[in-house]
Parts: structure tokens; C-alpha cells; sequence
């Protein structure tokens, strides 16, 4: 695949399948999540899509010279407020789809629908100091070749334009691969309480 004409841009619009697509084939740990979530837009609809719809202008995608996205980062420039958009604009729109859990989760699919009715879980003291916050994901045969310290570049730069002075991010603390590759983007651990299978992750937003 050529890599000269690989760029970082902004989301559009037409780019809402591919981002589905990408959310879905790493959701899983950084792998492929369909055989584990059977329904292919529910991690999109946690994870993606309402960052896309909710701030678009800290969205951005690798096109891969062909105009097709390929890999994503996205989130928001504050964290708190957010959450509040989260739960009085995108949460309404998926509750027909998407009804809350009556009692505890007995399948993956419903631990993730849990959450998507829990947005506040994102907002936590010890993140405080990093207020802003991030997703990123690229498919397989993109990754390993320095596209995601781009499209971290292009989130950071953005997020720096708007006085924003650091970010966090979290991660399935088993996802070696994701943790290396932060590390290696000046990502440091932020302690936090009882933080149970995911590891919580900051840095500034200087470039």
C-alpha cells in the first residue's frame, strides 16, 4: 500500500462507516470484537461515534491516499463537560436501541450497554488535572509504521490550540502493544483508585 500520500486529516462526515469499522475491528483489546459484541455498532456507539457527532473538531482520521479512513483519534478538549452532552444529547438517541440493563450484566454485550448508560464513570479526581481525554485506533496493517504518533500529533496540536494544557487517556491494562506505544508518546501512569482492568494514562499536550 503507498505510504506518500498518507495523510492526518479532519473527520468528515463520510467517514462514519470506516470509523464504525475501525472501532469495531480493535475493540477487543486491540483486536477484532465481533465475536465477542454480535451487535458490530455497539462499541462505535460507546467509543466513537459520539465523540465524532459530540466535538468534531478534535476528530481526525489517517486517510490512506484513497480517501478512505483507516485510523482514528477522537475526544474532547474537557472531560465534565462531555459528560454532560453525553447524557442529555447522545444517551436519548440510543436508549430505544440500547435499553439499560435491568439487573446485572450477563453478557459482554451488556456490560458495554451498562456502560453507556454510566457516562459519569469518566469523570474522576485524580483526572482532573488532565481534563481532556482521547481515543485512538488504527487497523492492523496500518500500525507500526509511525501513523499513530501522527494522528496523536495532530489531537495534541488541537488540543494545545485550545489552552487545553493536558490530556489522559485509558486502556485494557492487559493491551501490551497499546501500552508500549504510549510509553513511547511520553504517556505516564496517573494513580487511581480501584481502577479494575484498565490502566489510566496522561501527558501534556506540547508537542
Amino acid at each position: 500500500m503507498p505510504s506518500a500520500s498518507v495523510t492526518v486529516r479532519a473527520y468528515r462526515p463520510e467517514d462514519r462507516p470506516a470509523l464504525f469499522d475501525i472501532c469495531v475491528r480493535t475493540a477487543y483489546e486491540g483486536q477484532d470484537s465481533r465475536h465477542i459484541y454480535p451487535d458490530p455498532e455497539l462499541m462505535p456507539n460507546i467509543f466513537a461515534a459520539p465523540y465524532a457527532a459530540l466535538e468534531p473538531d478534535l476528530a481526525f482520521v489517517l486517510d490512506d491516499g484513497e480517501g478512505r479512513a483507516v485510523g482514528y483519534v477522537l475526544g474532547t478538549a474537557d472531560t465534565p463537560a462531555f459528560v454532560r452532552r453525553f447524557r442529555d444529547v447522545w444517551l436519548p438517541s440510543m436508549t430505544d436501541r440500547y435499553p439499560e440493563p435491568a439487573g446485572p450484566a450477563r453478557t459482554p454485550s451488556e456490560e458495554m450497554i451498562a456502560l453507556l448508560h454510566r457516562p459519569e464513570r469518566m469523570v474522576l479526581p485524580e483526572l482532573a488535572g488532565h481534563p481532556a481525554h482521547l481515543h485512538i485506533d488504527l487497523l492492523p496493517d496500518w500500525q507500526r509504521k509511525g501513523h499513530g504518533r501522527a494522528l496523536m500529533h495532530a489531537f495534541l496540536r488541537a488540543l494545545h490550540g485550545k489552552g487545553v494544557g493536558a490530556v489522559h487517556l485509558s486502556m485494557v491494562t492487559a493491551n501490551a502493544p497499546a501500552r508500549a506505544f504510549y510509553d513511547r508518546l511520553g504517556f505516564h501512569e496517573i494513580a487511581v483508585p480501584d481502577p479494575g482492568p484498565l490502566t489510566f494514562l496522561g501527558r501534556s499536550t506540547t508537542v
